[in-house]
């Protein structure tokens, strides 16, 4: 029932950017609200997209759009309005081959190969739309950009974004562009999966024995966790590959609000009552661009030591220039 209210309110709802809290507002690359308190409906995605197309175009940028969605209920209506104004606007739309998820990293290896293969100034480059609100709980939407580089917009660009974005809403979307989806299809899965031996000494992880568990938390890595341990013949378990818009798998966060906050003790719960199970473990947020570790013997690490540890290593073995 949540899924059918929350999508109802998507298409229903019409935003009023008068309002502060129905404006578009970008805030860690991305804009994020929910159809259920007009912050996340259909007007917003509209006005976003045809925004990002004008700040593409601003910037020469004349590749495909590389575009994914995690597991929110309104993740699925929300690709539909986006690919209508790429469609709109004659601009190239690459989506997911099985219309499945699709994990935000995977976008961005996607961008990253593309635009090594052009020019910077061929007017070619790739860029991406990931729709996805992270970590938010069940009712909450989100849409994000990444540029050229793969990484995350910068300020400068979701600013201009946003403003526009406004603009749109503001005017009765008067310049909003579009048409009949026709996006093509890309193996977002298979491009991603086949060259992580490439970054990673998979060979080594497979022959060291160390059990691995992952847990995508019900997000967009459900698929990629078990593709990555086939292929590579890990000890890897998947420990829960259920999706449900309701996530209701998850156990409550400090607050008592559900979140698939990989780096809260609340929400990694189980990983961490589970944790002998595995000598390492793993948990995803919705759109897989942040994990938390969980170790046999200490539970839950600071992410924060996790990272100094795996920067001093990298530094120190892939003789990277300072």
């Amino acid at each position: 029932m949540i899924s059918k209210a929350l999508q109802s309110a998507y298409f229903d709802a019409k935003p009023d950017a008068t309002i502060p809290e129905q404006k578009v507002v970008f805030g860690t690359s991305g804009h994020r609200g929910s159809s259920l308190t007009t912050s996340f409906n259909e007007n917003h995605i509209l006005a976003i997209t045809q925004a990002t197309v004008d700040y593409r175009n601003l910037q020469g940028f004349g590749g495909p759009v590389y575009v994914g969605r995690d597991t929110h209920a309104l993740s699925e209506p929300a690709q539909l309005s986006v690919l209508e104004v790429l469609a709109g606007n004659n601009v190239v739309a690459m989506v997911d081959s099985n219309n499945r998820y699709t994990p935000t990293p995977a976008v961005s290896v996607a961008i990253i190969d593309h635009n090594s293969q052009v020019a910077k100034d061929s007017g070619a480059l790739a860029d991406g739309i990931i729709i996805t609100p992270s970590h938010n709980p069940p009712q909450d939407g989100g849409i994000k950009y990444n540029p050229p580089h793969g990484g995350p917009a910068d300020s400068d660009a979701t600013g201009w974004i946003a403003n526009r974005a406004n603009e749109l809403l503001l005017s009765g979307m008067t310049g909003v562009k579009r048409a009949e989806p026709n996006p093509k299809i890309f193996d977002y899965l298979n491009h991603y999966v086949t060259q992580l031996d490439r970054v990673i000494n998979l060979e080594l992880i497979r022959s060291s024995g160390v059990r691995l568990g992952a847990d995508p938390l019900g997000g967009a890595s459900v698929d990629y966790w078990g593709a990555i341990a086939d292929r590579y013949q890990l000890d890897l378990t998947v420990i829960n590959q259920s999706v449900d818009y309701q996530f209701g798998f998850m156990s409550l966060d400090w607050d008592g609000k559900i979140r698939m906050d990989c780096s809260s003790p609340y929400a990694m719960a189980s990983l961490i009552e589970n944790r002998a199970s595995f000598d390492i473990s793993t948990g995803n947020d919705a759109d897989a661009d942040r994990h938390g570790i969980v170790t046999a013997d200490s539970g839950l690490m600071n992410p924060n030591h996790f990272l100094a540890v795996s920067i001093e290593y990298l530094y120190g073995s892939r003789n990277w220039l300072e």
